[in-house]
């Protein structure tokens, strides 16, 4: 399995980028969330990356941290019904953190918002994933990612804000993407009524 790749970042798209390397351009897809996050063109990169072989392709999909490809890996090889183009479409909507945060707490509404999910599909990924996205931990605090909001009031805060969001037009990327913005500023002990206020200031 090609675990990372690393090289001269050569082409970007909305979920696509070409990675240089020894002369070679390997195009790999990725979700919105880690286009968000890489550098300038002709500076280097590195992705954490999936291979998935086909009978008649072989396709790379990258991800900005470990904690992005482990997620996608979840989706697709234990939910029925999801693969990797889904499972990729779902990570470019919402951050991992707000999947997992959903998942947790079983928030199967906001799961339907994404691309290609419907109630019941978001119901499946609650079930198949519900124990699996909760690591054990003594204070109850899950797995998020970027160490910005690791308590279970503080996910809570960061999911209800995102929801008020979308309840008020913003598409769920564009939710997600404000939110976890202003959280960077504000820090993990804003309360949802202050990230909302924040991201529509």
């Amino acid at each position: 399995m090609i675990a990372t790749i690393e090289g001269v970042l050569t082409e970007v798209g909305p979920l696509m980028a070409v990675l240089e390397i020894n002369g070679l351009g390997y195009e790999i897809l990725i979700p919105v969330t880690t286009t968000e996050k890489l550098p300038q063109l002709g500076k280097k990169a590195k992705l954490f990356t999936k291979v998935v072989y086909r009978d008649d392709s072989q396709t790379i999909y990258g991800f900005h941290n470990r904690e992005d490809r482990e997620f996608f890996v979840l989706l697709v090889d234990k939910v029925s019904g999801i693969g990797p183009r889904i499972a990729l479409s779902i990570l470019s909507k919402m951050s991992v953190r707000i999947l997992k945060n959903a998942i947790a707490a079983s928030d199967t509404g906001l799961l339907a918002k994404c691309p290609g999910i419907g109630k019941k599909t978001a119901e499946r990924i609650v079930i198949e994933l519900k124990d699996k996205v909760a690591p054990a931990s003594p204070a109850g605090a899950l797995a998020v990612g970027d160490g910005t909001a690791d308590t279970p009031a503080a996910n809570r805060n960061l999911q209800d804000a995102v929801a008020a969001l979308m309840t008020l037009g913003y598409k769920a990327s564009d939710a997600d993407k404000s939110v976890r913005a202003v959280l960077s500023k504000i820090g993990s002990e804003a309360t949802a009524e202050e990230l909302i206020k924040a991201a529509l200031g």
